[in-house]
């Protein structure tokens, strides 16, 4: 591979994470302010989800057949980025609605979802060894999301509207800059595509060994506890009193970092079962750690608890991914995989986001939602001194400036106390249990071994022939 293919597709990487990485983790502080809720975060939460279940078709249908990879990330991101710069038309309108709100969030994610495996496809492609290169390349995604994080922390727009005009601006920088990477031909183009591959149904044959069966609902069940910390964990390190929430939460992707890099050596002592459960246990001890933190505003607590996302999600995920690709016959490879993210970051998040948003609800008292109807409140009478001063010279838009700055600084003080009326502990221990539980689950019936004896190549086949036969 050339170096300055290298640098492209290391930039496209950096920022196809960047754009994710801007608001996803950082939104509910500053939309609870203009009237979501606690249901209202939980759809916020659920589009995502339900635009990866819906990818797969696309891809496979549409991107995988027709058109050049690089032509169709970049159509994806712009579509993308008019979408974020839609949301953010809305959040302005005095009469703004949540819903209308969330369903530009799901046109985003629609285009954004999509592109995750069109990046992976072009950098492969221009790749002459994707063993040793593609790590290297990968990796400045997870520095995308870093430097997202920092960026969001250093302006001071963890909590403002600028987030989603970053998310949407990097949208549009990385959809123009698209369409200077290296030609890349659809992968299948001209070839047949049938209903079982599109909906992956061959991989089904996988769930006749019970260890399999055993990790995929292990998977699905873990990640409804795992939308709990997306959607509400910034906001719990920013009443524990943190400074800078979105660079603390940035630690998270510097772990990951750390420990992928560890990983091979992790994986030849453990194997894959334990591996899977010292991911599950990082999870029920970051839970844990956010049960007795949150409250108190114990510092330390906090940061170990976002610290550990290293080892939940390499330990799990990137282990899970190759314990797939493990047992998997060659030809149903792909679908293994796409089934494994289908019933995960699919199924598993759009439900924990719809729990996750009803375990907020009920646990915000009737106070927190006084304070935070009164923060909203604040926020309309910002919106409408704004609008004001928009045609106004410097020196009689002035006096409204020092305005909106004293109503900011209320409407600040109000967050702060609808977050800790917040009853942090109860929600974070819900989903320690929940794991413990399914690791406990996991322990008793999972046995790798037991998945030696490979689906083969024939099986798939026969499969095939018994689902087409009337």
């Amino acid at each position: 591979m050339r170096l300055g293919v290298g640098v492209r597709l290391s930039i496209m990487m950096f920022l196809q994470f960047f754009v994710w990485g801007a608001w996803y983790v950082t939104a509910p502080r500053y939309l609870g302010t203009i009237g979501f809720g606690g249901a209202d975060f939980g759809w916020t939460y659920s589009v995502g989800p339900i635009a990866g279940i819906l990818s797969p078709f696309f891809i496979g249908m549409i991107a995988d057949r027709f058109f050049a990879t690089e032509r169709m990330l970049g159509v994806m991101h712009l579509l993308g980025a008019a979408a974020m710069f839609g949301a953010t038309f809305l959040m302005q309108n005095p009469n703004r609605s949540p819903d209308l709100i969330n369903l530009m969030f799901f046109a985003h994610m629609l285009c954004y979802f999509p592109t995750l495996s069109l990046t992976n496809t072009l950098a492969l492609h221009n790749m002459d060894d994707a063993e040793r290169q593609f790590p290297m390349i990968r990796v400045f995604g997870t520095i995308g999301w870093i430097a997202a994080g920092f960026g969001l922390g250093w302006l001071e727009w963890g909590s403002s509207i600028n987030m989603f005009y970053l998310a949407a601006s990097a949208a549009l920088v990385l959809g123009l800059f698209s369409f200077t990477l290296p030609h890349t031909p659809p992968p299948q183009g001209g070839e047949a595509v049938s209903f079982r591959e599109l909906a992956g149904l061959d991989a089904f044959v996988l769930l006749k060994q019970r260890a399999f069966l055993t990790f995929l609902v292990g998977s699905f069940l873990v990640c409804i506890p795992l939308a709990f910390y997306y959607q509400m964990a910034e906001r719990a390190v920013a009443q524990a009193g943190l400074e800078d929430p979105p660079i603390k939460m940035a630690f998270g992707q510097i772990s990951e970092i750390v420990f992928m890099v560890l990983m091979p050596l992790f994986f030849k002592r453990l194997g894959v079962k334990w591996m899977l459960l010292v991911g599950m246990g990082a999870w029920v001890a970051r839970y844990a750690l956010f049960a007795v933190g949150a409250p108190d505003g114990i510092a330390w607590m906090m940061i170990g608890g976002i610290v550990l996302h290293g080892i939940c999600y390499d330990f799990f995920f990137v282990t899970g991914q190759i314990y797939t690709d493990k047992v998997a016959p060659a030809k149903i490879r792909g679908q293994a995989q796409g089934m494994l993210v289908l019933f995960t970051l699919g199924f598993g998040m759009l439900i924990g986001a719809q729990v996750a948003g009803s375990v907020e609800e009920a646990n915000t008292p009737p106070e927190g939602v006084t304070l935070r109807n009164q923060a909203q409140e604040i926020g309309g009478r910002i919106l409408e001194l704004n609008q004001k001063i928009e045609p106004l010279d410097q020196t009689a838009a002035q006096p409204l400036q020092d305005q909106v700055a004293e109503l900011k600084m209320q409407q600040d003080k109000l967050t702060l106390s609808w977050l800790e009326s917040i009853q942090w502990k109860t929600i974070w221990m819900m989903p320690a249990i929940g794991v413990g539980i399914i690791m406990l689950f996991f322990a008793v019936l999972f046995n790798e071994r037991a998945d030696i004896e490979n689906v083969t190549e024939d099986e798939v086949a026969e499969s095939a022939v018994r689902e087409e036969q009337p």
